[in-house]
């Protein structure tokens, strides 16, 4: 159905992150991808937890065998008393992917280098959440080699951050715009629109160019499933790119 990709490139790619399990938009992903042309793909992680259709998403990734790493919540995936039931097959695929890639000049986590629960480009306070300051962005990335280009997921919020000559990419979320969280204050995180999301990145001889997409998908069929499994508060999220309440964690 999909291209198969290539060696990986670094001169025209894309990143994809946080997919969670939605097919729907994964599959609207792929098209614009192949429509674009662009053989080489990363996956920044959280590829397959939440109410939807995780082994339908499976089934899409693993064909593909992009070069991706673990998020927190394929690693929650892979704890002996997950709540989420997944199969040897897609155990052992995520199992095998480690916390962090470098290619070329580029570096790939989810959270920071350092943590996969972290927050690199938002700092949350009691009552807000802002994007962090250059201090912070620093301090969280203290201790690590920093090459010209990050790429995070985690957040689920598209941004393009310049610090020190480095840019961090978050290319935001493929399957899920809004989530809520208590830690370390509760808070929600919104897109703010139901749109998937992706980023192209490309090399120019003056540094890379970022293009952040955003695709309409049918995530009505995404919320419907959600519905069906039990959580309507995905249902609201994939529908709106909004979230009703901070926490208690409510991925």
């Amino acid at each position: 159905m999909y291209q198969r990709r290539g060696p990986v490139s670094l001169d025209r790619f894309a990143a994809i992150a946080d997919v969670h399990g939605n097919r729907w938009a994964l599959e609207a992903v792929l098209a614009d991808t192949d429509r674009r042309g662009l053989r080489t793909i990363v996956n920044l992680g959280d590829h397959l937890f939440g109410p939807l259709d995780p082994d339908g998403t499976a089934a899409i990734l693993m064909s593909l065998n992009l070069p991706g790493i673990m998020g927190n919540q394929d690693r929650e995936l892979l704890e002996p008393n997950a709540a989420q039931a997944i199969s040897a097959d897609q155990r052992a695929w995520l199992a095998a992917m480690p916390a962090k890639l470098q290619f070329e000049d580029a570096l790939l986590f989810h959270g920071t280098p350092a943590s996969d629960i972290q927050y690199l480009l938002e700092t949350v306070h009691p009552d807000s959440v802002t994007l962090a300051t250059t201090a912070e962005i620093r301090q969280r990335l203290a201790g690590f080699e920093r090459p010209r280009l990050l790429l995070c997921g985690h957040t689920h919020i598209p941004r393009i951050v310049a610090v020190d000559e480095v840019l961090i990419v978050n290319p935001g979320s493929v399957g899920l715009q809004a989530y809520a969280d208590d830690a370390p204050f509760p808070h929600v995180m919104e897109a703010g629109s139901p749109h998937a999301r992706y980023a192209i990145l490309e090399r120019t001889s003056g540094g890379w160019n970022v293009e952040q997409i955003q695709l309409r998908y049918d995530w009505d069929a995404a919320a419907s499933a959600a519905s069906a499994n039990g959580r309507d508060d995905w249902a609201y999220r994939l529908r709106t790119g909004r979230a009703k309440a901070a926490g208690p964690a409510a991925y």
